[in-house]
């Protein structure tokens, strides 16, 4: 079994990445400390580019894959979809990230290029 980084180790450093890029970075919903589930809010400028799920892969890294194939912007949309995911995984984290090209930070921590 390969080790994997804590959750909120992850978290606390992506969010520390985004601000020191200029961006701003909230945790909407804190989860399990060590293994929580990951959901992304993603936006530039404030407007809505995506919402992701951190999974893990076939080759056992982990991958962002979009909750929509379409971009949702309806902010109660959104938070329909964090109160579904939450209430069936209370372990959940979800983070909002606003600067440009947010899943590319992720994507990077996770080793993806």
């Amino acid at each position: 079994m390969t080790p994997r980084l804590a959750t909120g180790v992850y978290v606390n450093a992506l969010i520390r990445r985004v601000n020191q890029s200029g961006g701003m970075a909230a945790v909407l919903a804190k989860g399990d400390e060590t293994a929580g589930a990951l959901l992304l809010i993603t936006l530039e400028k404030g407007v809505n580019t995506g919402v992701w799920e951190r999974t893990l892969g076939p080759d056992g890294s982990y991958q962002w894959t979009p909750i929509s194939s379409q971009t949702i912007e309806n902010e109660h949309d959104i938070s329909q979809i964090c109160a579904k995911r939450r209430a069936s995984d209370p372990d959940l984290w979800i983070v909002e990230l606003d600067i440009a090209q947010a899943a590319r930070f992720a994507a990077e921590m996770d080793g993806a290029h």
